[in-house]
């Protein structure tokens, strides 16, 4: 049985993921702040992690989310948007999850 935080937050990941996949004028913006959280995220999880442990990361993002865009995009404040670069780099970065399926 799956875990239903998981899974929450896995349905949000793939639609950021979508999202920041999409061709628009603040692209290069998004790129970098996604850049950033994957950084981020390496070192908040490492390069072996789980699903849970990602949805753990997640869960503390609003925390530092906010000075890690701002300093990865600070002329771009449009690609701040939480539902686009954050969920769209947790969407990429959960491709390495030991446990991730489909």
């Amino acid at each position: 049985m799956s875990d239903p935080a998981v899974e929450a937050a896995r349905f949000a990941w793939e639609r950021g993921r979508e999202r920041l996949d999409a061709a628009g004028p603040e692209r290069a913006a998004r790129e970098a702040v996604a850049r950033a959280v994957h950084d981020e995220l390496r070192r908040r999880v490492g390069s072996v992690f789980t699903m849970g442990d990602l949805a753990r990361a997640w869960a503390a993002a609003p925390s530092w989310f906010p000075d890690v865009a701002a300093q990865a995009a600070p002329k771009a404040p449009e690609a701040w948007n939480p539902e686009v670069t954050l969920d769209g780099a947790f969407g990429r970065y959960m491709r390495e999850a030991k446990d991730r399926r489909g």
